[in-house]
């Protein structure tokens, strides 16, 4: 039976550990002194090298070499031992099947007799945050005090589960991830001793799937290599469940552009090419933070090809930090959650829904850009909002059926709110007095106006798929919306870019404004005596209430 590469190629100078050279300076310079430490804690993710570096120590303190700075030799009797397992005075327990206070009182009763071969007994307990809090108890006098024949090396990848106590009495050391660039290096070093044909862009993704664990690297190589083929990109995506970096890349071009059913079409298509849910969403969460990094002004952080990152600049630009975030926190929940449900797609589905449609806690945190000079007036609140004719959510290509004057348009029923806003939020016209307008222009036009939108700000044409009516009244453009959350994030630059594609598309210069809207249209009585086209008329048509006339 052949030996597994991680085993293989397992360290055994401290010149070929990877990635963990703060660690390894400071252990052989503590052996080059003569200042070894009666107990160390390694603490660090898994397959980062610590019952490695473990061994190592267990080898350099029982070395034969000479010169204190050679040690480990690897060469001697003793470090020879070491490698082949029957090192008498290396004693490595699992600490998850030796858990109970009886086994560490067993260690405990051993642990004064002399060493049988070398100079120190090393005990490397592995997992140790696995102990019981008995067992914690039953060992610390020994770890404080043991005897000077005694090294004792703790490793744990969860170190928070360490009592104070025994993390007091032990030399810290923190392993760390380890860099792309690194596990690569190696990987290369093995494929060319192995005498295994890889492609580099096939051994970047190897990397880029151990999340930094140089162990499980290189067992993902030897699972590669155990097809007897050349190692490409396609092969390892399909043997890995991994999509193509263009899956990725489409999916948030239609999260950009608004585009649900693009979107969904990208998350399908990569499933039915066998890509694991749970590994797209991990794919999708790793490029927006890219994404995150470039907009955040960090693309020195971003491990990617010119020509990669450029296409990450152009869409990073596109995007809102607030929105960015959302979608990270969206699709990371997928990554998390996917293997509980039932239907593999849908972790996915419910991430990209709630990207483009994002909760009102998120819409009310994102800022707005509010245009300076701008005068505030007063807001007019009006009681019990109603839609108007409204048109339904269309796309940037799709035309708007032209308006039904006779009775107002019945649209699905927004949601509930008590008042309506007029807030001071209208966007003012450029110089010049406005040109007259019907509302049935801007339906006709509306599709133009969203591609208009899109083409100066991306951002916008969300919102504007989002009014839930609109109407037009004493040349002000009046947009409705659902909830306030909405309705506020529309402010500022939003309503700015939407005044110039009306005005782009019409040629006229409208003022718009955004307001809640929700319940039902009213018709106005004829004994008010008011002017159906005032405002005062038009905020009743609008659902509002005369309290006194006077």
């Amino acid at each position: 039976m052949s030996q597994a590469f991680y085993r293989k190629w397992r360290p055994r100078l401290w010149d070929q550990v990877v990635g963990q050279e703060h660690v390894v300076h400071t252990l052989q310079n503590a052996i080059r002194g003569g200042k070894v430490g009666h107990a160390y804690l390694f603490a660090g993710p898994r397959g980062t090298g610590k019952t490695t570096t473990a061994r190592l120590l267990a080898k350099a303190v029982n070395c034969l070499a000479d010169e204190l700075s050679e040690r480990p030799c690897d060469a001697c009797e003793h470090c020879t031992a070491v490698n082949e397992g029957r090192f008498l005075d290396l004693i490595e327990i699992d600490a998850a099947s030796n858990t109970s206070v009886d086994d560490v009182r067993d260690l405990r009763d051993k642990i004064n007799f002399s060493p049988t071969q070398g100079r120190y007994k090393v005990y490397i307990i592995d997992e140790v945050h696995m102990l019981s809090t008995a067992a914690f108890n039953a060992l610390l006098k020994t770890l404080e005090e043991p005897p000077a024949h005694a090294i004792f090396i703790l490793a744990t990848t969860e170190v928070h589960k360490i009592p104070a106590t025994v993390l007091s009495r032990c030399q810290r050391h923190e392993f760390r991830r380890i860099p792309v660039k690194d596990i690569v290096q190696l990987l290369k070093q093995i494929s060319a001793e192995e005498h295994l044909q890889v492609e580099e862009d096939a051994l970047v993704l190897i990397a880029r799937q151990s999340t930094g664990a140089m162990r499980d690297a290189i067992s993902l190589l030897d699972q590669l290599a155990s097809t007897g083929e050349k190692i490409t990109l396609e092969n390892a995506q399909n043997v890995l469940g991994t999509a193509t970096n263009q899956s990725v890349v489409d999916l948030v071009s239609a999260i950009l552009a608004c585009q649900a059913d693009k979107g969904l079409d990208c998350i399908h298509q990569a499933l039915d090419s066998g890509t694991d849910p749970r590994q797209f969403a991990r794919q999708v969460v790793e490029y927006l933070r890219s994404l995150l990094l470039v907009r955040l002004g960090n693309a020195d952080q971003v491990d990617a090809t010119a020509e990669m990152r450029a296409l990450m600049a152009t869409q990073a630009a596109q995007f809102d930090v607030a929105a960015l975030l959302q979608a990270i926190k969206a699709f990371n929940s997928a990554a998390n959650e996917g293997r509980s449900g039932w239907q593999p797609s849908l972790m996915l589905e419910l991430a990209l829904t709630e990207t483009l449609n994002p909760p009102a806690t998120v819409l009310a945190a994102a800022p707005a850009v509010v245009p300076a000079a701008q005068p505030m007036p007063k807001a007019v609140t009006v009681p019990e909002a109603a839609p108007v004719s409204t048109p339904a959510r269309r796309s940037s290509t799709e035309a708007p059926a032209p308006e039904q004057p006779a009775e107002p348009a019945r649209m699905a029923p927004a949601a509930p709110a008590d008042e309506l806003q007029v807030q001071s939020n209208a966007a003012a016209p450029a110089s010049g007095p406005a040109g007259e307008v019907s509302l049935q222009t801007i339906h006709q036009n509306w599709a133009k106006i969203c591609a208009v939108a899109k083409g100066r700000r991306p951002q916008t044409v969300g919102l504007l798929n989002s009014v839930k009516n609109f109407t037009i009244k004493d040349g002000v453009l009046v947009l409705g919306f659902a909830t306030e959350v909405v309705r506020s994030k529309m402010d500022g630059e939003n309503l700015e870019v939407t005044r110039q594609a009306v005005q782009q598309v019409i040629g006229v210069s409208l003022r718009i404004a955004s307001v809640v809207a929700s319940g039902k249209a009213k018709t106005l009585p004829d004994d008010l005596g008011v002017d159906a086209d005032g405002m005062v008329g038009t905020a009743l048509n609008l659902g509002g209430k005369i309290v006194d006339k006077d």
